[in-house]
């Protein structure tokens, strides 16, 4: 694509379909794609399947699109800070795959490097094993996961340049490059966007190959789950 650029979040997220896989970049309420998710909400997809580390907070994030029953599935590692999400997951509105949080990341990463299975020792023994193959490598037993991909990506970056080259912000990083290389379309959203050659070659983090759409979010809650502070 020449041009990734695109005016808006409604635009960049217009053709997502009804029982799409997404592949959701973020870590709590750090570098959510904030604006993509108020717009598909907007939009309306349903039976969408999420893959991302948490489903936010009852009424920010991956939160708001399980108030309107937009998600069928969650692949997730942590969801303990959504009420919502219990009260769906207890009655069996929303199906549930729970994956150790490394195991998670690197199903994502072997998804966008063509690598369809690799074995872990993580799980060995436990729920996460269940139903999967064990085998035995020089002593110690591996548990195979199958890679993750997803048809559309959504990411939150801090800086990009017009080719669609990314920089994060610190740990706002997590799970974002992950994502947006296991997407077929991968959706940027970010907080500037320079000229081509305006970013420093060494320091940007992914590039512009893996981004299809990008465009500037209006304006970041970047809300924090807990604050803490001196009694």
């Amino acid at each position: 694509m020449a041009n990734k650029r695109v005016n808006n979040a409604r635009e960049a997220v217009s053709d997502i379909f009804d029982g799409a896989v997404l592949a959701v970049g973020g870590f709590g309420l750090c570098g959510i794609p904030e604006n993509s998710i108020a717009a598909l909400v907007e939009q309306g997809a349903k039976n969408l399947t999420c893959i991302s580390n948490n489903a936010g907070v009852d009424d920010f994030g991956i939160g708001l699109m399980l108030q309107k029953r937009q998600v069928k599935k969650m692949i997730s590692s942590y969801v303990g800070e959504n009420k919502l999400f219990e009260e769906l997951m207890l009655s069996g509105e929303l199906e549930v795959e729970l994956n150790p949080q490394g195991t998670l990341a690197e199903r994502l990463r072997a998804g966008g490097a063509g690598i369809p299975a690799f074995f872990t020792p993580t799980g060995v023994g436990t729920k996460v094993s269940e139903g999967k193959e064990v085998r035995n490598f020089d002593g110690r037993d591996y548990v195979l996961e199958r890679a993750l991909k997803a048809d559309f990506a959504l990411v939150k970056a801090w800086k990009a340049d017009e080719k669609g080259n990314l920089v994060f912000r610190k740990t706002a990083r997590n799970f974002n490059p992950l994502c947006a290389t296991a997407g077929k379309v991968t959706i940027v959203e970010v907080e500037e966007i320079v000229p081509a050659g305006g970013l420093d070659p060494d320091q940007i983090h992914l590039s512009g190959i893996y981004v299809d759409r990008l465009f500037v979010g209006p304006s970041y809650e970047k809300r924090i789950e807990k604050r803490t502070v001196r009694a």
